[in-house]
């Protein structure tokens, strides 16, 4: 998913998500309908009726509410998986924080190693629109989170650590990845260690992504989130960005890819 298909792209983008597919080991393919898209229900009809895939993730405007009553209606199986919410925020206007603390700095560079190590230590409990599928085993979850992030390294980094640690890895507090299209700049992934959180150490990662973004004339910077995660949202808030969008995440699973639910537990069981 990124910023320009679900706030920007005028149509209805569609196509299959190769990563989800080899890891979770069944066709996954990915529908988003942007918050500025003129597309019409028929029109996502078409795309999803198109789809060969096992498993469906469509993503569209929270605001077309009657939507999901006709997807329920199609021949596969509709679970709701999240509420996207996205915040916007204008290049020069975050409100910065205090100075670093003494020993700690921004860096620009993270290998793979480090962000593994991150991902794990920001990542390990982090709920997602994945878990709500009992299709997709939620122990793959966290790999595809340290894939993604691996991935992201290229594009543009910002961390945090700690110039005293004697060893590297355990040093790195806190990371955000980043890319640019657009004209917007997207935080894709971003997150503090369990052991570095609760000290301000976020907003030190969003204050140097807004510094990324104004070195290169980007005049605003973005970022989305499951609507539950209130706690990182109100940090948001506090830097300065605003709510912009609401996007809904819903999965349709092909029929008789589910067991049924009312068969009793011990039937299902027996049956593995």
């Amino acid at each position: 998913m990124s910023w320009h298909d679900v706030a920007l792209a005028p149509g209805v983008v569609a196509g299959p998500s190769p990563y989800d597919s080899a890891r979770f080991g069944i066709a996954v393919d990915r529908i988003s309908v942007s918050a500025a898209s003129a597309a019409t229900l028929e029109d996502v009809l078409d795309a999803i009726n198109a789809s060969t895939a096992d498993v469906v993730v469509l993503r569209y405007p929270a605001d077309r509410m009657s939507w999901f009553a006709v997807l329920t209606e199609l021949d596969r199986t509709a679970i709701v998986g999240d509420n996207l919410v996205g915040w916007k925020l204008a290049t020069g206007q975050g409100r910065r924080p205090p100075p670093l603390p003494r020993g700690l700095e921004i860096v620009d560079s993270v290998s793979a190693a480090e962000m593994d190590a991150m991902i794990v230590g920001a990542f390990r409990d982090y709920d997602n629109h994945y878990l709500a599928n009992p299709l997709l085993d939620p122990a793959l979850v966290l790999a595809g989170y340290q894939e993604w992030a691996r991935r992201e390294i290229t594009s543009g980094v910002v961390a945090i650590r700690n110039s005293e640690s004697r060893d590297r890895e355990s040093g790195m507090l806190g990371f955000v990845t980043y890319g640019a299209a657009s004209g917007v700049a997207e935080i894709a992934l971003g997150g503090v260690v369990s052991g570095a959180q609760n000290a301000g150490l976020y907003l030190h990662l969003l204050a140097g992504m807004e510094d990324r973004a104004a070195s290169r004339g980007i005049e605003s910077v973005v970022i989305s989130t499951q609507s539950r995660n209130v706690r990182v949202q109100r940090r948001w808030a506090d830097y300065g960005f605003k709510p912009v969008l609401s996007i809904f995440t819903v999965h349709l699973i092909r029929r008789g890819l589910l067991r049924n639910p009312a068969e009793p537990a011990e039937n299902r069981s027996r049956q593995g």
